[in-house]
């Protein structure tokens, strides 16, 4: 990897040089380096940085996958006929009409009231408190046209440095008492709401290519989508993105202003489905009816017997650094995690040769990987987890034990393409637990899991529940919804019988699962971890290849 500068007057960039036996080649640095090393440097002119876009959802499958697939087949149909619009471009107009949701978002909407008030009874807000003073004249002149709304000001203000912390003033009491349902609703200002995203970068240029065919060829469809002009324009306002768009060989087009202000829509943009596959919120009856169906094909709520109820880790005898308690989490919720490892670490530990390769999936801050890589020093152990900070943590905790057998991937898990031999994972949320066990039955690898977030389970462009054939031919989709709705209802304030149902509910979601696994060759237990109180999402998901 080299840092290069041509001149005095030209920007250094990074590169991976690579040699090849006949010339030489540059290859540009992949995105996750990228942010990696800008993480590090002090230059504040890379304040503008980038939020990743989630994984495991219809919109990052929408941007990242079926749009640009969509615009390249558009590009290749040459015909001068009017062209059919792809449904993935009408999807992304009609995200765009949909109202912002954002954390803070009452703060923000009586800010926006409180704007309008303002706007309507005497002059605008001062524009220049708004603004952030920042490091470059590129960036204050690109920003100075910018103001226009409160939801520009939020979404650049997130793109500058600021040199003083802006102050708070608590707002004048009718805005404070304003009711919630009266107050006005954010409007996008990027694709994934307020903020500027890897998503939009993604969508640049796809959106680029199909305004210019359009605008070429039937300039009288851009008055369709208003909102999607009104993006493109808004893009080219962020600093430095005219700069990068122009050395990718994208000369952004003059849109009329009349297009941004267009109230015309797609005739059948009101038919086009939501991007977000939505539950169905009718769930009539409870998860009785469902159940008894199933026991009428023969398929009772049945847990495996536990191997070893009693056996846990001598955790007073363990260095410190390998107990949960130096995750940063209270001293209950570390001996809950201590007992939830020890279900995990010996079915593992029992498990594991001398040079097996252990991947830790979604590890978060390393609590079982660590356990296991201490545990078994003559095996490889893996952790594999999205978010820096986590790592971060996890290494810190390692460092400290002296390990090395241990590494270190910051990925989402499909990306992991590694041979191993037993993956496991810890409260692996939703639909990530059927990641895993999908990229262990790939692997041929044992799996050990314990799921979480039944609720969050849906059909995906990967899985479709339910999922084995016993399942299948017993339950609808909608039935399978219902189990994984009230298999969520565990939590200790429950009262008992509603806690027991959930259980049962959790139990059958997961031998579904099991069933699945077992029609792909393997052997597999659904176990009860012990004791119960460890965790109200106390199933352990076992699988052995046969």
């Amino acid at each position: 990897m080299k840092a290069i500068k041509k001149s005095l007057t030209e920007e250094e960039y990074l590169y991976l040089d690579f040699s090849h036996q006949t010339k030489g080649c540059i290859f540009p640095l992949h995105t996750s380096v990228t942010l990696f090393l800008l993480s590090y440097c002090d230059c504040k002119i890379f304040k503008i940085c980038l939020v990743v876009t989630k994984e495991v959802s219809q919109w990052t499958r929408l941007c990242e996958l079926t749009i640009p697939l969509a615009i390249e087949n558009f590009l290749r149909d040459s015909s001068d006929q009017p062209p059919t619009i792809p449904i993935e471009i009408l999807q992304l107009e009609k995200k765009l009409s949909e109202p912002v949701r954002v954390h803070n978002d009452d703060k923000l909407r009586r800010q926006k009231l409180k704007q309008q008030k303002a706007d309507g009874v005497g002059p605008p807000l001062t524009k220049g408190k708004a603004k952030s003073k920042v490091h470059t004249q590129e960036t204050s002149e690109e920003l100075d046209s910018s103001f226009e709304s409160l939801e520009l000001k939020v979404a650049f203000s997130k793109l500058t440095v600021q040199e003083e912390p802006a102050t708070t003033n608590r707002e004048p009491s009718h805005i404070r008492k304003a009711k919630a349902s009266d107050l006005p609703p954010l409007e996008h200002v990027f694709a994934e709401g307020l903020y500027f995203t890897l998503a939009d970068i993604v969508l640049l240029p796809c959106i680029h290519h199909f305004l210019v065919i359009i605008s070429r060829k039937f300039s009288e469809k851009l008055v369709e989508f208003p909102l999607l002009a009104s993006w493109y324009q808004r893009i080219q306002e962020v600093p430095r993105v005219k700069t990068a768009a122009s050395k990718c060989g994208i000369q952004f087009l003059h849109l009329p202003k009349l297009l941004t202000t267009s109230t015309e829509q797609h005739p059948n943009l009101s038919e086009v489905p939501d991007v977000e596959e939505q539950s169905d919120p009718l769930f009539i009856g409870g998860p009785r009816p469902t159940m008894a169906k199933l026991m009428e094909k023969g398929i009772e709520v049945m847990f495996s017997p536990h191997p070893c109820p009693t056996w846990t880790l001598d955790w007073n005898v363990l260095p410190a650094a390998v107990s949960p308690k130096e995750g940063k989490m209270s001293s209950d919720r570390a001996l809950r995690k201590q007992q939830q490892l020890n279900n995990l670490v010996y079915v593992v530990t029992n498990q594991a040769k001398p040079g097996d390769r252990i991947v830790d999936f979604c590890s978060g801050g390393g609590h079982v990987g660590i356990v296991l890589a201490h545990m078994l020093p003559s095996c490889q152990v893996t952790l594999i987890e999205n978010k820096e900070l986590s790592l971060i943590r996890a290494k810190k905790r390692s460092d400290e034990l002296g390990l090395s057998n241990i590494w270190f991937i910051q990925a989402n898990m499909e990306y992991f393409t590694g041979m191993f031999n037993i993956g496991v994972a810890l409260h692996a949320c939703g639909v990530a637990t059927d990641m895993v066990i999908e990229h262990c039955i790939k692997t041929r690898a044992s799996f050990v899991t314990c799921p979480c977030c039944y609720g969050f389970i849906q059909n995906t462009s990967k899985f479709n529940f339910p999922k084995s054939e016993q399942f299948k031919k017993t339950l609808s989709y909608k039935e399978h919804m219902i189990l994984c709705r009230f298999a969520d209802q565990t939590a200790v304030q429950l009262p008992p019988q509603r806690r027991l149902i959930g259980k049962q509910c959790m139990c059958l979601v997961d031998m579904d699962r099991a069933r699945a696994a077992e029609e792909c060759g393997y052997s597999v237990q659904v176990i009860s971890m012990e004791p119960e109180s460890c965790s109200p999402k106390n199933n352990m998901i076992v699988g052995v290849p046969i």
